[in-house]
Formats: C-alpha cells, sequence, structure tokens
C-alpha cells in the first residue's frame, strides 16, 4: 500500500517546472537560460534528497523482525529495491552536481563530443544531458553493436 501512495505522489519538480520561453533572437546558454537550468537541477536535487530521508526514515520506522520467514523475506526485498533505486539517485545527485558546476563555469549546454548546442527542449528533458542528439544516438548505435556482437 504504502508503494501505491508513493507512486501517485508527483514530484515537486514535475508540478513546479515551468517550461524556458525563449525570445526571438535571444542568445543561447544566456544568464536567464543558465539560471533556469541551475534552478531546475537544484529543485531536481532537492527532491532526490527528500526521498532519500523519507527512505532512512521509513526503514527505521518499518524495521520488525517477522515471525513468518514469508514476511521477513517480502520486507527484506522492499528494503533490498528501495536501496536499489537510492543507490541509482544517489549516483544522479552526483550527475546533478558535475552539471551545475558544467552551468557555473558556462560550460552547459553544448555536446561534449561535436560542440554543438544540445538545445533548450533536450536540456529540459534532460537536464544533465551532455551529447546532443546525433550524438548520443550514435552512441547508441555504436554500443548495440558491441552488445549485439
Amino acid at each position: 500500500m504504502a508503494k501505491k501512495k508513493a507512486a501517485e505522489k508527483p514530484s515537486l519538480l514535475l508540478r513546479s517546472f515551468e517550461p524556458y520561453k525563449e525570445k526571438r533572437g535571444e542568445e543561447y546558454m544566456n544568464e536567464k537560460q543558465r539560471e533556469h537550468f541551475k534552478t531546475l537541477l537544484l529543485d531536481w536535487k532537492r527532491d532526490l534528497m527528500t526521498e532519500v530521508d523519507r527512505t532512512v526514515s521509513h526503514m527505521k520506522d518499518d524495521a520488525a523482525n517477522f515471525p513468518d520467514p514469508a514476511d521477513r523475506a517480502t520486507q527484506e526485498e522492499e528494503f533490498s529495491l528501495e536501496l536499489r533505486t537510492r543507490d541509482r539517485e544517489r549516483k544522479l545527485i552526483k550527475k546533478i552536481d558535475k552539471t551545475v558546476e558544467m552551468i557555473d563555469t558556462n560550460d552547459y549546454g553544448y555536446c561534449e563530443q561535436c560542440g554543438v548546442e544540445i538545445g533548450i527542449r533536450r536540456l529540459e528533458a534532460r537536464p544533465t544531458a551532455t551529447l546532443c542528439v546525433d550524438c548520443k544516438t550514435l552512441d547508441e548505435i555504436r554500443e548495440r553493436q558491441t552488445i549485439g556482437s
């Protein structure tokens, strides 16, 4: 039941997200755009950190030594899944921190491989993106060919 409630609760980030409205002739990755993405990333990080805190208190509060082995196994599996999710989020938090550093050094928004603009809409969909769509597509094709062989 707790899982269902958590799945139904929308992220604060999703509720407060407002797409950036570009102005005609506006310079790419200007101060206003960088501030938009920095706010977006820091809000996302705050939401993730809130989830970490929630998980810790949930595990402390719900930890019980069930006499029934099936109940114990179920609880351990739930905790294991939750910890795996938090581990992925921990890695995402590191990626968010790295991206915020890129914003601070004015390196944000440009493809690491070819140097072209990644694009506002792509960055809003995936704020930690470091590759343009073309380079990411080629990367995925290479990965499939390597794994598929």
